[in-house]
């Protein structure tokens, strides 16, 4: 239970007292312990104030502090992965008083971010990303001999993408200088063995062990049998309690599974590896929500948590009146799902570990045998279901707009060219809150309006989105309807499906001068500005294809034409528009609104669609500014400092 959580600030004496790993290398064994005890009180209490990732931090505690206390930080670089865990570090690293603005704009990112301290390295928001950046930092420091430790932290559902085993395989061959820590915490790599397995752990990580272990290499050497002999028998012992055969086999000295929650064996274990030559690997095992019992038996739940409101003092006379509950788009799609599958034994849900975050959950469990998690493998995830379409089956895959950037060429050549019946549900488009850049999906538009083949739709409401998603499932090639992280305007659903005309927008309010074209969910915002403009106004609906029959008949109708879309305004919905009238050789005014060239920083939706001129009054403002200017023909993306400047006249 939340209720659980501090809310008043407990005693750090010496947490106080660290701004910098020197500090904390100056401690001894009894004061780390403290160290550690009070580090994970703080966290329980200044993630309850701010809300934000909350299970991964816990579990890391003892690891942070070793890390910490062993290397010297920010000298040797420690690279996270994917950075949820990585709260506990923002605290030992002199932020611990900034904590309570986590996520909030102006505040400290969720994420290491390498212009927020010179202890994040990488900046970091996708997973699997770890080995690679830090692969990269220890050839650098090789090149230009420079004495420095680089590790790369990284869990058992990122090492489950592509892109980490590419890293490994190559460190193999290159045998840098590098520490890959695989904090396992889902059991998902290989079930701990007891004591044995702690036993031999040690050994191997000791430096006895390591003396014999090259002393006797360069003996054995020359009496090949005897050789091959010794190196099979340590394979087989190591086999027989740890995992760690494959990595071995790709070149790393493998150590673990270890407790990670055993600070001193931690201590002696990354101390006696951090002079080892060669790409070295240390598997741990720690516990999600470690210290905070809800968390521990419930991770999932308790992964991210929303910040204690304050309870109201005194007597409640009456209760207040609540609004009717609000679906979530993604429970929209997931609802969508169930009744598709339903209907259809030929469909298939596929979900790059996305499955609660998507709205899968009741799918998984009603239609088990058509449920694919893949794990963070988003380009697997692709062909995959492009190899189902090639053989009658008719796949939906369900991927947040961010993560959908990373299989952009299995998109391109192993669907579209193809032209296979796959349709993509592409969840939190647009801009997402608190997660900030490296989660927005601000590009999806842009990237997937320029592929052939492909039906782009961005509905305005939860029916639409639901109808959208039936229509797209319908038509016989792929088709990717995108939707916003968060609740609709309050449509009502109706369970009934049917399928919409694609390519066809519809006038929604009929206004003079001004014409307002809105691709998506930020037609409640665009309706609002429209009263105040008394401007017409056309939920668009379908990106690819347009209505052009619908947008030249607009052009001729009105003075100026404004694009709304939440996706960057290059090569967005807008710019389709602007390419439709230039192709019929229309001269109007025209302004495109849409995200900005530059990344929009992490705050709440309501903030970020502010900063970007994208809520009603910044709609209002902006055509205002453009009719005043140029009457005539225009197209523009203001920027965020364009915004502020207005707001201020």
């Amino acid at each position: 239970m939340l209720s659980d959580l501090p809310v008043l600030p407990p005693a750090t004496p010496l947490l106080d007292a660290i701004d910098q790993g020197a500090v904390l290398r100056d401690l001894t064994p009894v004061q780390l312990r403290q160290l550690t005890a009070e580090l994970r009180s703080y966290l329980l209490y200044s993630v309850g104030q701010s809300g934000g990732h909350f299970g991964a931090g816990l579990g890391v505690v003892e690891l942070t502090v070793a890390l910490h206390y062993i290397y010297n930080t920010p000298q040797d670089r420690i690279v996270w992965d994917v950075g949820h865990q990585t709260y506990p570090h923002k605290i030992l690293t002199g932020r611990m008083r900034q904590m309570h603005s986590m996520r909030k704009a102006g505040g400290l990112a969720g994420f290491p971010k390498r212009s927020e301290s010179e202890y994040d390295t990488f900046g970091v928001g996708h997973s699997s990303t770890s080995i690679s950046a830090a692969m990269g930092m220890a050839l650098a420091a090789k090149h230009q001999g420079i004495d420095r430790k680089v590790i790369a932290v990284i869990g058992d559902g990122a090492i489950t993408g592509g892109m980490a085993f590419e890293a490994l395989a190559h460190a193999g061959h290159e045998r840098p200088n590098m520490l890959v820590i695989l904090n396992d915490n889902q059991m998902s790599i290989g079930h701990n063995r007891g004591g044995l397995a702690t036993y031999f752990a040690k050994i191997w990580a000791s430096k006895t062990y390591i003396a014999m272990r090259e002393g006797s290499k360069k003996v054995l050497e020359k009496i090949r049998p005897a050789w091959e002999l010794a190196k099979r028998t340590e394979e087989h012992m190591k086999g027989m309690v740890a995992p760690g055969t494959m990595f071995e086999e790709l070149g790393f000295h493998y150590i673990g599974p270890l407790d990670g929650h055993d600070l001193p064996g931690l201590i002696q274990t990354l101390e006696n590896m951090k002079e080892l030559e060669g790409p070295q690997f240390l598997h741990i095992r720690t516990m999600k929500g470690k210290g905070f019992a809800p968390a521990e038996a419930d991770p999932v739940g308790y992964h991210a948590i929303n910040k204690i409101e304050a309870k109201p003092k005194g007597p409640q006379l009456t209760a207040p009146p609540t609004a009717p509950k609000r679906l979530k788009y993604q429970d929209v799609f997931g609802r969508w799902l169930c009744d598709m599958a339903q209907q259809d034994e030929r469909l298939i849900g596929i979900t790059p570990a996305m499955c609660e975050g998507s709205g899968m959950v009741e799918f998984a469990r009603r239609f088990k045998d058509r449920y694919y998690d893949v794990a963070i493998a988003e380009q697997h995830a692709i062909t995959m279901a492009a190899g189902m379409a090639c053989d009658g089956l008719k796949p939906v895959v369900a991927i947040y707009s961010t993560f959908l950037q990373r299989g952009y060429d299995q998109l391109i050549h192993d669907v579209a060219l193809q032209n296979l019946d796959v349709t993509f549900a592409i969840d939190r488009a647009g801009l997402v809150g608190q997660d900030g850049p490296t989660h927005h999906g601000a590009f999806d538009l842009s990237y997937l309006r320029c592929i052939p083949n492909m039906v782009i739709g961005a509905p305005s409401d939860e029916n639409e989105c639901r109808q959208m998603l039936y229509t797209a499932y319908q038509h016989p090639g792929p088709a990717a309807i995108r939707y916003p992280r968060g609740t609709g305007p309050g449509a009502i659903i109706a369970n009934e499906m049917t399928a919409m005309e694609i390519g066809k927008a519809v006038e929604v309010r009929r206004g003079e001068r001004v014409a307002i074209l809105c691709f998506g969910t930020l037609l409640s915002e665009a309706m609002i500005a429209a009263q105040e403009l008394n401007a017409t106004v056309v939920d668009m609906r379908w990106v690819k294809p347009l209505d052009e029959e619908k947008i030249l008949e607009i052009a001729r109708e009105h003075e100026l034409v404004v694009t709304v879309e939440e996706n960057t305004v290059a090569g967005g919905a807008g710019s389709a528009v602007n390419e439709c009238l230039a192709r019929e050789e229309f001269v109007k005014g025209l302004l495109n609104i849409g995200l900005s060239d530059q990344f929009v920083e992490h705050g709440n939706h309501e903030e970020q669609l502010e900063w970007s001129a994208l809520d009603s009054n910044g709609i209002v403002r902006r055509v205002h500014a453009t009719l005043e200017e140029r009457p005539t023909a225009r197209a523009t993306a203001f920027n965020i400092h364009d915004v502020l400047e207005l707001n201020h006249k």
